[in-house]
């Protein structure tokens, strides 16, 4: 049924019904109507509908002046037998090929009726196809908005959903730490490069889990070529716990930095960005002691 369908959509049973179609197509058409009853009535409801539409719009030529073209056109001798103006004649034939079938002159109204059929068909072919054509660009163009929108919405709820739910763990971390005696929370405070700043480093101690508090930085900002660094002075000796930018992590509470089993105190210093393998100490910002 769905191919039926198909095949009756496809166009070609106008062609076949205009006779523009190749023997190959003609032939199938016809074993088609034969065996399916809806191709053949499809046929029977084109060819109505495109007689309709040429005899609605047939031209009718007043029938003096149809006279006067005969009187024209024609030798002297066959004059008498031009057709009588009160002869009714088919409004969908050309008026030229019914005074040819009274004077014997060969019956041409096959060919202009085919003539006209292809003619509507074309036009309603036209139009259909510009009508379709508009109404397919018009859905195409919504559609592409509708999905761009729809995209646009879905990742801004992904970025939105998983924001939220970092926020929602870092914060359930940060609540759970004071039950939890291997938390350990070192204030770093300003040295005399500039002594307003400050900032907090979490510690789990038998996690080894080092987080700075984006919210509680009070750092000058960093430039482009520069980072801070963050270092665990363990014995006495700086190691290295990873960079970061004194701008805030909108997208984070918490920043995660390089794990570590034991230190007596942190400190932060500015290096060049990608951070250096031993701290500048005439650029050391913050410090703090870790208390027991």
């Amino acid at each position: 049924m769905e191919e039926e369908q198909e095949f009756i959509q496809s166009g070609i049973l106008e062609l076949y019904v205009i006779g523009d179609v190749t023997p190959d197509e003609k032939k199938l058409v016809e074993e088609r109507a034969v065996k399916n009853p809806a191709v053949k009535a499809e046929i029977s409801a084109i060819e109505y509908a495109m007689e309709k539409y040429a005899s609605l719009n047939a031209v009718h030529r007043a029938d003096e002046l149809q006279l006067k073209i005969m009187d024209t056109i024609l030798p002297e001798d066959e004059k008498s037998t031009v057709i009588d103006p009160t002869i009714a004649v088919n409004p969908t034939m050309n008026t030229i090929a019914a005074n040819h079938m009274v004077t014997g002159i060969p019956d041409q109204s096959a060919k202009i009726k085919k003539l006209y059929f292809a003619l509507a068909a074309c036009v309603a072919l036209l139009i259909i196809s510009t009508a379709a054509l508009y109404s397919a660009h018009n859905d195409l163009g919504n559609a592409k908005e509708q999905i761009f929108a729809l995209s646009q919405d879905k990742e801004k709820y992904a970025q939105n959903a998983s924001y939220m739910t970092q926020q929602n763990e870092e914060l359930q971390t940060m609540a759970d730490m004071p039950s939890d005696p291997d938390w350990k929370t070192i204030k770093l405070a300003g040295t005399k490069m500039d002594p307003k700043a400050k900032m907090v480093v979490y510690w789990h101690t038998s996690g080894q889990h080092v987080m700075v508090d984006t919210k509680k930085m009070g750092l000058p900002a960093n430039d482009e070529l520069h980072q801070y660094q963050l270092w665990a002075l363990v014995n006495g000796k700086p190691v290295d716990l990873g960079v970061f930018d004194a701008k805030a992590d909108s997208a984070h509470i918490l920043v995660k930095m390089k794990e570590i089993a034991g230190a007596q105190a942190f400190a932060v210093t500015l290096e060049k960005r990608g951070g250096a393998i031993n701290p500048t100490m005439e650029q050391m910002i913050a410090m703090g002691a870790v208390t027991i």
